[in-house]
């Protein structure tokens, strides 16, 4: 359906009839949250939700985009001074100018783009967004970039046209996403495994809170400007230390008095976050789901009280989960609002959900929007 959308989108507003179609998923991080750019482990996974989009090279210099589920329209150039004002054309603008920095010889070209991948749910709409042009301009062009390339385009255009200081982990999920399979990463090396993912008796199911997180904020810039304060510290004393993930709790409490409160909680964090995705890899690999839920709820404790990125209602779900009795429950991904990740015992599911529903009404007013997703493929063209 959305391929139809896409092309018959872009041929009413741009009389492109011979357009190709592409598609890359938003993600999930089963675990290990804020650890990419403090060089650790990261465990995420591509979603069967993303971003579709039909382009044709038109042959001009010139970018004509059209956002179809926000009815916007944008047109602009290739040079650094072209940069377009809307936000979500900043990510194709960007991405093209990162990929011709990689020396891809990129044009112009129109295009039309849908999505079912939440904005600001947690979910990387924004890396959705960039991986489905990174990689479809690079088949369309006969590119020579492989994935982790498009992938470092990507986070470069988060940080150099969006104000984002994001790591490399949504880009590098919805690029090498992998249907069945969670994906270990070390954010230092960028080796990866694939992990996979087949919970029998479970349910993956995010719960929006609807509110809107905003990864640009000067909040999510702290914590990292927090992190890498806490690393400065460690190395007057240990030199061979590059990332937080690299600190032991001996490290850090060695440095306690040099560093500020929040410093200090926001390491506690990583520290610990660092330990529970080795925790769960051993957990995947015995088939033991309840302890990976049990990191969960550790997670969101930490990313609640130490690194403090949650909120009031993200707190919220993650405490009915627990009354429920439901395997995990954490938020996920940069913090501030969006959603949470359960992993929900197929017999608990109905009940879960009719109780959060009510309760959340109560305490808020609305109910949240459920997403249950399915472990997918990543980055490709749509046949």
């Amino acid at each position: 359906m959305s391929k139809e959308i896409v092309i018959n989108a872009l041929a009413a507003h741009y009389g492109a009839a011979d357009a190709k179609v592409f598609a890359a998923p938003g993600r999930i991080n089963l675990i290990g949250e804020h650890t990419d750019y403090n060089g650790g482990y990261v465990f995420p996974g591509a979603i069967d939700k993303g971003i579709t989009a039909a382009i044709r090279l038109n042959g001009s210099d010139r970018i004509r985009a059209l956002a179809i589920d926000l009815n916007e329209q944008a047109e602009f150039g290739l040079q650094e001074e072209d940069a377009p004002t809307q936000q979500w054309a900043r990510y194709i603008f960007g991405i093209s100018r990162e990929l011709i920095k990689r020396g891809l010889p990129v044009g112009g070209f129109d295009t039309a783009f849908t999505g079912d991948v939440p904005l600001g749910a947690g979910m990387s709409s924004s890396a959705a967004l960039e991986s489905v042009y990174a990689f479809a301009l690079n088949q369309l062009l006969d590119g020579h970039l492989d994935k982790l390339e498009l992938a470092r385009a990507g986070q470069a255009t988060e940080h150099n046209y969006c104000g984002v200081k994001c790591g490399i982990m949504d880009q590098f999920a919805s690029l090498f996403g992998k249907a069945g399979n969670l994906i270990l990463l070390n954010c230092h090396s960028m080796e990866y495994h694939y992990y996979p993912f087949h919970p029998e008796g479970y349910r993956l199911v995010l719960l929006d809170t609807q509110v809107k997180h905003e990864l640009a904020s000067s909040a999510y810039n702290k914590r990292r400007q927090s992190c890498e304060a806490v690393v400065a510290a460690v190395q007057k004393r240990h030199k061979d230390i590059a990332f937080l993930c690299d600190v032991t709790f001996d490290m850090l409490h060695e440095i306690r008095d040099e560093i500020s409160a929040e410093e200090f909680r926001c390491a506690q964090y990583v520290v610990g976050e660092t330990a529970r995705v080795k925790n769960v890899c051993t957990a995947l690999e015995l088939g033991d789901y309840e302890t990976v839920g049990q990191m969960m709820y550790e997670t969101h404790y930490g990313m609640s009280h130490l690194y403090e990125v949650s909120c009031r209602e993200l707190d919220s779900l993650n405490d009915m989960a627990k009354a429920c009795g439901v395997a995990g429950s954490r938020v996920m991904g940069g913090g501030f609002g969006g959603c949470t990740l359960n992993l929900v015992q197929e017999s608990l599911y109905d009940a879960f959900i009719s109780s959060v529903n009510t309760k959340y009404f109560e305490q808020y007013g609305k109910t949240p929007k459920v997403y249950e997703v399915v472990i997918s493929d990543g980055a490709r063209e749509l046949c």
